[in-house]
């Protein structure tokens, strides 16, 4: 029987975390469904989301790597592996989505799981939403349910791209880009999830938003996942 990985690690979901992630991303998606709660302090709406373009005063991206083009892929085993080192939004998007949908309960622990997705996130925790990624992964229970199954996961990410509402928003007031260079992105892909008694396994559609920051001097980094797919 296939165990499903929904849920949500021992509920924890700091408010305040959110509201600054939000307000920094979601200032400019007010009219997508769903998104408005992120909206909660109106004081830090200055934070502003990312356009859809990194700036012109930014340096030139790094030659990608073959993770950043095409189709992002997840390693054969479906392990986690490190963050890309590239400033362009759309390419990390494609390679986060990937680690976010990827996992292997048969060489890997929940806590070590963890500890490899945290190292994808910003900096700076001002502006990053850490329990948004803990909860896409299983909590350790599930994760020793889902071991005694040797399930694991691969995912490719087909799509990434700057919701609409998104990139009207920053044609609107580009200046918003200059205080938390955070980007919304959303990707599209899939995930193919494989157990004992399935070496098939099976796969599905995938499809996320994601906030990234890339300031124009830095390599960009995860500050949150959304959770509510941005059109």
């Amino acid at each position: 029987m296939k165990v499903r990985v929904c849920s949500s690690p021992d509920g924890r979901s700091p408010v305040w975390r959110r509201s600054l992630l939000g307000t920094a991303v979601l200032a400019v998606l007010v009219a997508v469904a769903g998104l408005v709660s992120y909206l909660a302090r109106p004081d830090d709406a200055a934070a502003a989301a990312a356009p859809p373009r990194p700036p012109a005063a930014a340096e030139p991206s790094p030659t990608a790597t073959p993770s950043q083009t095409g189709k992002a892929k997840g390693s054969p085993s479906g392990s986690v592996k490190g963050p890309p080192s590239t400033r362009d939004p759309l390419a990390f998007a494609k390679a986060a989505a990937v680690a976010l949908w990827s996992y292997d309960t048969r060489t890997s622990s929940q806590p070590r799981h963890l500890a490899r997705l945290h190292r994808w996130l910003s900096d700076e925790k001002k502006f990053t939403d850490e329990d948004s990624v803990d909860a896409l992964v299983p909590s350790p229970l599930l994760w020793e349910q889902m071991a005694e199954q040797a399930q694991y996961a691969t995912a490719t990410a087909s799509e990434a791209r700057f919701p609409d509402a998104f990139t009207r928003a920053l044609q609107d007031d580009p200046g918003k880009i200059t205080t938390a260079y955070v980007y919304a992105v959303t990707v599209s892909g899939k995930q193919k999830v494989v157990w004992d008694g399935s070496p098939k396994g099976g796969a599905e559609s995938r499809t996320v938003t994601l906030a990234v920051q890339c300031r124009p001097s830095q390599d960009c980094a995860l500050a949150g996942v959304l959770p509510t797919v941005a059109p």
